[in-house]
């Protein structure tokens, strides 16, 4: 054999080595980082979450809630344990994970948060503490959705939460000091809708600052239909963290703007519901995206994002080139 052919044949093994490897499946991703691990929270059953220290091999770490949320049913008397939509966010040597509690395809929802000072769970620290209903929305009275959390701190120090899926958009309330509360005198801004689409189909808001602008990454379209999925990822930015955000165009995204990130493909029939981070100077894209070939179930992908013009570039090629493996 000659020293190509015997390269090639090396390089076609390492690679079918992992064809038959699971990769994690996650909806609505989010991510943070203690020491030299990665965390991922997910939807799931009490909040699924996974541990790396690549961000390709992952393990199953377990689930935040072992018990349902004490709250959780006189918000929605169906909820079976599955939680949706978490963000998580580090501040003053705490973890902070928010979820939603929530009946499908309707506004009965309210966003609660749980309080841990380790992720870990080896850890004597390890324990969640929950804060119960940070808002809430009710059917007939608010014609918005508590629902899909994310948290950004401003230039000044305040905290925000957007949230939103659906009817009139995506909102964005001031929290407190304690993180789990609206801060009084409260203050509510809108950030983004579609009011010409017919049902409205935009959800999942996360605000990433960066450049010297808040970027405002949102879902347009529908989720969770396996094949039929045609979620994907839009964009606009704004000076100020309570907006207006505008798209490439200028179109302000309360009047269904915004501008196209990432869509689905040959491989990838749809995807979205992201969060945008930076690790080691490096930014990143994390999100859920539908694979054809495995009918349309939902994957963990990381992509490196970069910028131009000052607007956020991801490579559709990425989705084969940076995988996931779950490992036991």
């Amino acid at each position: 054999m000659n020293r190509q052919y015997i390269t090639a044949l090396i390089t076609t093994l390492l690679i079918c080595a992992g064809c038959n490897a699971k990769q994690v499946e996650v909806h609505d991703p989010v991510m943070t980082k203690m020491g030299d691990t990665y965390y991922v929270f997910s939807t799931g059953p009490g909040i699924t979450y996974y541990q790396s220290k690549d961000l390709t091999h992952w393990q199953l770490v377990g689930r935040v809630f072992e018990d349902q949320p004490s709250w959780a049913k006189s918000v929605s008397p169906s909820f079976n344990d599955h939680i949706w939509a978490p963000d998580v966010y580090q501040k003053n040597g705490l973890f902070y994970v928010y979820y939603s509690i929530s009946a499908f395809g309707k506004n009965t929802s309210a966003i609660g948060v749980t309080v841990n000072k380790s992720l870990d769970p080896s850890s004597p620290d390890y324990e969640w503490q929950d804060q119960g209903i940070v808002v809430q929305s009710v059917p007939n009275r608010d014609d918005w959705n508590a629902i899909d959390p994310a948290i950004i701190e401003d230039e000044k120090g305040n905290i925000w939460m957007s949230f939103g899926s659906f009817w009139s958009g995506l909102k964005l309330v001031k929290l407190d000091d304690s993180l789990t509360r609206p801060a009084e005198p409260q203050q509510w801004y809108n950030l983004a809708s579609r009011p010409e689409d017919p049902v409205g189909a935009i959800e999942a808001p996360y605000i990433f600052n960066k450049n010297d602008y808040y970027y405002l990454f949102v879902s347009f379209d529908f989720c969770c239909r396996r094949m039929d999925s045609t979620y994907k990822i839009m964009v606009g930015r704004s000076k100020s963290v309570t907006g207006p955000y505008l798209d490439k165009d200028g179109k302000d995204m309360l009047q269904g703007g915004g501008s196209l990130v990432l869509k689905g493909n040959k491989d990838w029939i749809a995807l979205g519901h992201n969060a945008a981070y930076t690790f080691d100077s490096k930014d990143y894209l994390v999100f859920h995206a539908y694979e054809t070939a495995d009918n349309g179930i939902q994957k963990l992908r990381i992509l490196p994002m970069t910028w131009k013009n000052d607007w956020p570039v991801v490579n559709p090629d990425d989705l084969n080139h940076f995988t996931t493996e779950l490992q036991k």
